[in-house]
């Protein structure tokens, strides 16, 4: 093609609105819409139009465009001058001997949408496909995961192909605009062959990255009407074609466009909704298919922050594609089950035992308080929590093992083992206070003069306070030491170190320290988090509800809720 007023020559544009917002509704389109569609694109200057998609065979319950036939194709596009058409088909769903010549075909570009471990596969299929006399094309799908290796791979691959196009598509809708030139430049690179962009609007910014590309030198645009597609949808055939229009490229023409949007789209929309989501956000933010995001919301109930917290740990297993049995796998360990702590119920629950009265209650009122867990943060974190505390002089509540990395005011075990190897540890100048739990289980020889009995119900039950007694187990002594904080009156409650249990390892790998005699299984650190994510829930709303801010976690955590970085007090 040649350039418009000198512009240089301008993008091809493909338009996908019939296969990709077939996501929306089912492929469920008229042919008089899809004709009218045609007819409008044709007329805007576009320069392919994508009409569904190539298999096989056809699945059962899936609208007329999801398994194209020639009849059909002939319906819509007869006696229509224009846009060339185009089809798609996933690697897998097709072989190259069911298409016909190319010339008994409306179709004349075929592409092929294949995962990384497909690609070379695919483009073997192609070379079969360029054998019937179509024009080919290879769509990568979920490039932005590919590591810095199997790009090369692919460049490689791609150069000793044949190919009229090769894709990069943002699947997840993940890329932004400073990584657009970098994924597309070793492709833009190779002679001989068109590098096309297909963009995803979950992160609303499917035209940002569009200038990108096209300031990149990309050769080919890949739009739906009105922006319609799975989720929150593609980029929008009207914003791009309007642009390309105030440029100053003649060749194009937004109008029609419009008047199809207004003909048919504005009610398809009011019927399948499409566009900006937050699960699609969240899914975009983390590189990871949208269904993952759609079926742990469905899952949760809608609990977003449940959903964000489970992608989180689902980016860590880097998967291909969409898996159902890993979304499967996250309810099964309650990552997006977890029951909601009550109101102020919980708190007003009475312990069923009598307690002694606990001296440190009320000893702190008003000061703020800090609680040190034995993450590996609490290390890496070192020195800004030593100067967080010589900024704001916090009590400092510390659990377990510190390594000597920080003196706390008080220094507390509720288990046996860790009291028994890491009693000896603690500093002259702390205050150590020993869960009644293991009071009985302790030599007297082991405790300092002035120790203190930590008060509370070692049961599984929601938190409660009662005369300063702490009415559940609460898990974790660190999390417990939240509830401790609230005792002892905090006036604002932080806590450094506590990074949660969500990685693929052992125990010891959520600690800073190596520790040997209590190794735990995943699957029962996942359920651990679920349960300190519970009881840290139940204290954040007992301390809002009685006038605090709630918990600030300071270190980076799996618990998001409670996040609130070092960065905003020092």
């Amino acid at each position: 093609m040649n350039g418009d007023n000198g512009l240089g020559p301008p993008p091809e544009i493909l338009d996908c609105t019939i296969r990709d917002g077939g996501y929306a509704n089912n492929w469920d389109f008229s042919p008089a819409l899809v004709r009218d569609a045609y007819r409008a694109l044709s007329k805007s200057g576009v320069d392919y139009v994508e009409l569904g998609f190539l298999r096989d065979a056809a699945t059962p319950g899936r609208g007329p465009w999801h398994c194209l036939d020639e009849a059909l194709l002939r319906e819509v596009t007869d006696n229509i001058q224009g846009a060339r058409v185009c089809a798609i088909c996933d690697f897998g769903t097709i072989t190259a001997q069911n298409l016909p010549p190319r010339a008994e075909s409306v179709v004349e570009l075929v592409r092929v949408a294949a995962h990384k471990k497909n690609l070379r596969a695919a483009v073997e299929l192609l070379a079969e496909i360029r054998g019937r006399g179509y024009r080919t094309s290879l769509q990568c799908m979920g490039y932005s995961t590919y590591s810095a290796e199997e790009k090369r791979e692919a460049v490689v691959l791609v150069r000793d192909s044949g190919l009229d196009y090769v894709y990069i598509a943002d699947s997840y809708g993940a890329m932004l605009p400073f990584q657009v030139r970098d994924l597309l430049a070793p492709f833009l690179e190779l002679p001989g062959i068109k590098v096309g962009f297909h963009p995803h609007n979950n992160l609303q910014m499917t035209f940002a990255n569009t200038l990108e590309a096209l300031a990149a030198g990309v050769n080919v645009l890949d739009c739906t009407i009105y922006g319609m597609g799975r989720g929150a949808g593609n980029l929008h055939t009207e914003i791009l074609l309007a642009y390309l229009q105030r440029q100053g490229r003649q060749r194009y023409n937004v109008v029609p466009i419009l008047t199809c949007i207004q003909q048919h789209f504005l009610a398809k929309k009011g019927a399948t909704p499409w566009g900006y989501q937050l699960p699609y956000m969240i899914s975009g933010m983390f590189d990871l298919h949208p269904n993952y995001s759609r079926d742990l919301l469905a899952a949760s109930g809608g609990d977003m922050e449940a959903v964000w917290t489970a992608m989180g740990y689902l980016r860590e297993l880097n998967p291909v594609g969409y898996q159902k049995e890993l979304a499967d796998r996250l309810v099964q360990f309650g990552f997006v089950s977890h029951p909601r702590p009550g109101h102020a119920a919980a708190a007003a629950e009475r312990p069923e035992e009598p307690a002694p009265p606990v001296p440190y209650a009320g000893r702190h009122r008003g000061r703020d308080i800090l609680v040190l867990a034995n993450g590996p943060s609490l290390r890496t974190h070192r020195e800004a929590i030593a100067e967080f505390i010589r900024r704001y002089e916090p009590v400092v509540l510390g659990a377990n093992y510190l390594a000597g990395l920080f003196v706390p005011d008080y220094h507390a075990f509720v288990n046996l083992p860790r009291f028994t190897a890491y009693h000896q540890t603690v500093d002259p100048a702390s205050r150590l206070l020993v869960g009644a739990n293991i009071l009985g289980q302790v030599r007297s020889d082991r405790l300092p003069a002035d120790y203190e009995v930590l008060r509370f119900l070692d049961r599984d039950a929601d938190f409660s306070l009662c005369a300063g007694v702490i009415g559940a187990n609460c898990r974790s002594v660190s999390v417990l030491l939240a509830g401790v904080a609230l005792v002892m009156g905090a006036g604002r409650i932080f806590v450094a170190g506590m990074d949660g249990y969500l990685n693929k390892d052992v125990v010891r790998s959520t600690l800073f320290y190596d520790e040997t005699f209590d190794i735990v299984e995943h699957a029962s650190l996942v359920e651990q988090h679920r349960k300190n994510e519970q009881y840290l829930r139940q204290i954040d709303r007992y301390f809002v509800e009685h006038g605090g801010e709630g918990i600030h976690i300071l270190t980076p955590t799996t618990h998001t809720a409670f996040h609130k970085g070092l960065e905003n007090y020092i």
